[in-house]
């Protein structure tokens, strides 16, 4: 598996207006979303560590109650179990990437 074609990878929709695409490897889940100007994801926690990339738009990230904007050169770190929320304010397109593995997205 060393190389992927992401338009070969069925796309989910887990949220209504996040769009998503999976990678997973043994150690790593990386996820390539599409998200839809004013979705909006509900506060929750997980023990994963993620890192949330915003490629392309604006995405207003809360993690522990402190709020930023998120827009292509900024990056959020989500330490495991911090709760987090996030509205999109424009189209967007982000990459996150969550240690260990979320087997629960497989």
């Amino acid at each position: 598996m060393a190389f992927i074609d992401l338009s070969e990878i069925a796309e989910r929709e887990l949220v209504p207006g996040f769009r998503v695409r999976f990678v997973h490897t043994d150690h790593v889940t990386i996820s390539h979303w599409e998200v839809a100007a004013g979705s909006v994801l509900p506060e929750h926690a997980h023990p994963h560590e993620q890192i949330t990339n915003v490629i392309s738009g604006k995405f207003e990230l809360t993690i522990d109650g402190e709020c930023q904007v998120l827009e292509p050169g900024k990056v959020g770190v989500i330490p495991g179990n911090a709760r987090h929320t996030g509205r999109a304010l424009t189209d967007c397109r982000i990459i996150e990437v969550f240690y260990p593995v979320r087997e629960d997205y497989r």
